[in-house]
């Protein structure tokens, strides 16, 4: 990506009519295929997760399975609507999104509206479904950026206008969220602004000044909250914690040991149990490894760098400054939020409430995670209509034959 290419367009001047089967031909294949096998690995890792505690405490072992195939169809029906958006819409979305999503978040504080589940309060009732405003934040703060980098061109690179206008306003949105406390998607969000930034044109020393001004504000969080010190001592010493604090984060890493190379079988995993609390949300990850072994874990990886590393070479592609960053910040914010949950579950990074994008039981993360497939996927569509971005030649292949 060009850091002074300040003479681009903002946005690609393409019809904001596409017809579906022109998308159908120009949507990226190995995207939209990576994503696909996500979602369906994910969909039988949750029922096998889920069905024995679904079954001992509600009788219907297929419960959490029925609701996460409604997340998928929700997901899947804003997808289509995300696909028929030109990205140039987001441009002008930008700051109504930002502004719904910090209401959002601040409805959560009032009495009745926010949900509170294991001590944090991150979900928003909506009548019998809830939703959590922090997954919006995700999306919201990407365009965002994308919208304010692109507009700013040259002085982007800029420390009062393209680094500390950024900062504060994404800081204000990871104020609330993290008052909830969430300290997964805060982590996410600030990863997410580092790299769109850098990426952006900014000064190193910028982003290094940052995080060193960071770094006293993390000790004293975790200094001033017992839930995030225990995490860190859990971290720093998972076995001399299994009987307790740690007992989550040890079990997922006994899943893991136990799975092999080959895995166990899909159903035949054992600390899914009520041994491995949280194994269909956040920790579904340690069900792969133990289930479906290395074998599993790397493909669903290559899967993740397939979506990722598409998403980022397209972006690189583009044109014009605003879907350009977008591209590559939904690109970031997936491959963060995917690392990250990895890196808990195998016990490289304290614990933290984030789940599988694609793969993980969670309503709101799945909505979310199709909108931002969506975005990538319209993003490579304009990309092939403006640029000429070429099909990959097996698949140029398959649909000369469909079409002979």
């Amino acid at each position: 990506m060009k850091h002074d290419d300040n003479d681009a367009p903002t946005t690609m001047p393409l019809p904001a009519d596409i017809a579906p089967a022109q998308m159908a031909r120009t949507i990226d294949p190995w995207i939209a295929g990576a994503a696909i096998f996500l979602v369906a690995v994910g969909t039988v890792l949750v029922y096998s997760a889920s069905a024995f505690r679904a079954q001992s405490q509600t009788g219907d072992a297929s419960l959490y399975l029925v609701r996460h195939l409604a997340s998928v169809g929700v997901g899947v029906v804003c997808l289509f609507v995300v696909l028929r958006c030109p990205i140039e819409w987001w441009s002008r979305m930008a700051y109504p999104l930002l502004l719904a999503t910090i209401v959002l978040l601040a409805l959560l504080f009032v009495p009745g509206l926010g949900r509170e589940v294991n001590g944090a309060v991150r979900w928003l009732r909506l009548g019998p479904a809830s939703f959590q405003p922090g997954e919006l934040a995700k999306l919201a703060i990407v365009v965002y950026l994308a919208h304010s980098l692109a507009k700013k061109r040259d002085k982007a690179s800029t420390f009062s206008i393209g680094f500390l206008p950024h900062v504060l306003v994404t800081s204000f949105v990871v104020g609330l969220i993290i008052v909830q406390p969430d300290i997964g998607t805060s982590a996410v969000i600030y990863a997410t602004l580092g790299l769109m930034l850098f990426v952006a044109g900014t000064r190193t020393g910028y982003l290094v000044l940052a995080i060193v001004a960071a770094l006293p504000v993390a000790y004293s969080y975790v200094a001033t909250h017992k839930h995030a010190a225990a995490r860190l001592l859990v971290f720093l010493e998972p076995e001399a914690y299994k009987q307790g604090i740690g007992y989550q984060v040890w079990e997922s890493i006994v899943s893991f040991g136990s799975g092999g190379a080959w895995g166990l079988g899909l159903g035949a995993g054992k600390q899914k149990l009520y041994f491995l609390p949280e194994s269909h949300t956040d920790f579904i990850f340690a069900v792969i490894g133990q289930e479906l072994g290395l074998l599993g874990v790397v493909l669903v990886i290559g899967a993740f760098g397939i979506v990722v590393g598409r998403g980022m070479w397209m972006a690189s592609k583009l044109p014009c400054r605003f879907p350009m960053f977008l591209a590559f910040g939904v690109s970031s914010w997936i491959a963060l939020q995917a690392a990250v949950n990895m890196a808990v579950v195998m016990a490289l990074l304290p614990t933290k409430g984030l789940t599988l994008p694609f793969v993980s039981y969670g309503r709101s993360s799945m909505v979310m995670s199709m909108i931002a497939l969506g975005v990538l996927l319209r993003a490579t569509s304009e990309a092939r209509q403006t640029v000429g971005v070429r099909v990959p030649r097996v698949f140029r292949r398959r649909r000369a034959r469909a079409t002979a």
